[in-house]
């Protein structure tokens, strides 16, 4: 597939479909690159936010990651930049539209390839989101942006992945056959009417994890008449990550990837004892069948034992992402349950005796160790310090595990 091939694509329908009047409205997070998540999975939780934050969207599109984190650094004073960079001006202009109605000035928009990065400078983290399976040469592609990675720095990536988008590919087979040489919009229009005529035994009929295509054309172009399309397994993205000099720090939600998220049963499950955690995670992926997507969080070998923060210390900070903690606290019972939707599938996520006094406390400044202390004056009694740690251990595994809680450390 040419260069000209995919900018045509996106200049028809910029993608995803956005109205940058929205952005009044809300702020559009998720994964990768909000930028606790960032700060959790790449940088350990040490990110000193004072410092600049040099960033990079690789592949921007219509802005939904570039507008996240640079609010966000905004929102934290941060002096860092955000380099956009995308190769259809459709795109960009919704993105420079979306900046403006936020009154974003820390970003800096290109027309470009993210193959052709020389001049650029380097970056402390970069985002390329949905873009690497679009390449022809996907290893290419990630090849150049660790060559623009910073020492120390990261990356947050999307690729597709094959099992939950069982029924697509014979799909874009199909309509391949059918639209040679035809406009965009007449693609989409034959595209539209050719599943409207579909028999119930196909395959993406009767696929529940994949909607989007229904509800605007831009998403049907992209799911179903993309010239350049390959999704990737577990295992294989680690494989791509090996070939560019990176490593996979963490896969996104975690609790995705474990195994006894999909099977109960001890005795099946004592059977993966030994296998790697990328080998754990494959094999949920297997069993799940639900996954449309892979995100992953990529860090060089030499920076990947310290990138995923951890609950070690009592200085380090928990902090809530998109959960109201004193709201959840009064809904839940001691020991209680919250659900949490995962790959098409409601897991339920027990929580521990003290989740609720706990839960009512974080606020993304307080420290474990004065959680410890507020936690126990709050509960009336003496609450030893490992009696606590192993409480907050069950209540991070849980919440992180779904993307809810993270952790950061203080600046040195």
């Amino acid at each position: 597939m040419s260069t000209d091939d995919l900018r045509a694509q996106y200049e028809a329908y910029p993608y995803p479909a956005r109205d940058p009047a929205d952005e009044r409205k809300r702020l559009v997070t998720g994964s990768p690159s909000h930028l606790d998540e960032v700060n959790h999975f790449v940088f350990g939780g040490r990110l000193d936010l004072t410092k600049p934050l040099d960033v990079l969207v690789a592949g921007g599109g219509t802005g939904d990651g570039t507008i996240m984190i640079a609010q966000q650094l905004a929102d934290a004073g941060n002096p860092g930049t955000v380099t956009y960079i995308d190769l259809s001006d459709a795109s960009r202009a919704i993105a420079e539209a979306r900046a403006k109605a936020r009154g974003l000035s820390n970003v800096r928009f290109l027309r470009g390839s993210l193959l052709e990065l020389e001049g650029l400078g380097s970056f402390d983290y970069i985002d390329c989101c949905g873009v690497l399976h679009h390449l022809d040469s996907p290893p290419a592609g990630l090849a150049s942006l660790e060559r623009a990675l910073k020492p120390g720095g990261g990356m947050g990536i999307m690729v597709y992945a094959p099992y939950g988008r069982t029924g697509v590919y014979p799909m874009q087979a199909a309509l391949r056959a059918m639209t040679q040489g035809m406009t965009p919009p007449d693609k989409v229009a034959l595209a539209r009417r050719l599943l409207g005529a579909l028999p119930p035994t196909n395959w993406l009929n009767r696929n529940p994890f994949l909607t989007d295509h229904r509800t605007s054309d831009a998403n049907l172009y992209d799911l179903l008449l993309h010239s350049c399309d390959r999704p990737y397994t577990v295992p294989e993205l680690a494989e791509l990550a090996e070939g560019a000099g990176l490593a996979v720090s963490a896969l996104i939600e975690p609790a995705r990837y474990e195994p006894a998220t999909w099977v109960k049963d001890p005795r099946l499950l004592k059977r993966l004892d030994g296998l790697s955690w990328l080998e754990r995670a494959a094999w949920a992926e297997q069993v799940s069948g639900g996954m449309t997507k892979h995100i992953a969080y990529l860090v060089r070998p030499d920076t990947l034992a310290g990138a995923v923060a951890r609950p070690d210390a009592p200085e380090v900070v928990p902090v809530l992402r998109d959960l109201d903690g004193p709201a959840t606290a009064k809904a839940i019972p001691p020991g209680g349950v919250l659900e949490a939707e995962l790959a098409g599938a409601v897991v339920p996520l027990p929580l521990p005796r003290l989740a609720g006094p706990m839960l009512a406390r974080i606020d993304g400044r307080t420290s474990l160790g004065e959680l410890h202390a507020t936690v126990a004056g709050a509960t009336g009694g003496t609450l030893p310090w490992e009696t606590f740690k192993t409480q907050f251990d069950q209540l991070f595994g849980a919440l992180n595990g779904v993307g809810k809680l993270l952790l950061r450390r203080p600046a040195a």
